[in-house]
């Protein structure tokens, strides 16, 4: 079993940042790739950016050049930088584990970008 919580949402103006954190406890071994979904209301999770063992990331086309995915493997923790954020990235952040064993949801953490 693996562990994960997500912190550092809440409300911010357009143009704003925030940084999102998720620390992953528990079987921590072997997690291959960490990410960050998120979920709008009356929408499907999506992908926002995840990010392997050895540092390789990916990026949703909508948050390229805006967000930065980082990863502290020692402390088995996955960074979101969210900057010039908008309306449309309001949303419900889930942070996720991956790895030969299946995958594992954190519990969600909610960014609401409004003025």
């Amino acid at each position: 079993q693996v562990q994960l919580v997500e912190s550092g949402g809440g409300l911010v103006q357009p143009g704003g940042s925030l940084r999102l954190s998720c620390a992953a406890s528990g079987s921590t071994f072997n997690i291959n790739v960490m990410g960050w979904y998120r979920q709008a209301p009356g929408k499907e999770r999506e992908l926002v950016a995840d990010i392997t063992s050895v540092g390789r990331t990916n990026y949703a086309d909508s948050v390229k050049g805006r967000f930065t995915i980082s990863r502290d493997n020692n402390k088995n923790t996955v960074f979101l930088q969210m900057n010039s954020l908008k309306p449309e990235d309001t949303a419900v952040y889930y942070c996720k584990a991956a790895g030969s064993w299946g995958y594992f949801w954190g519990k969600g953490t909610l960014v609401t970008v409004s003025s």
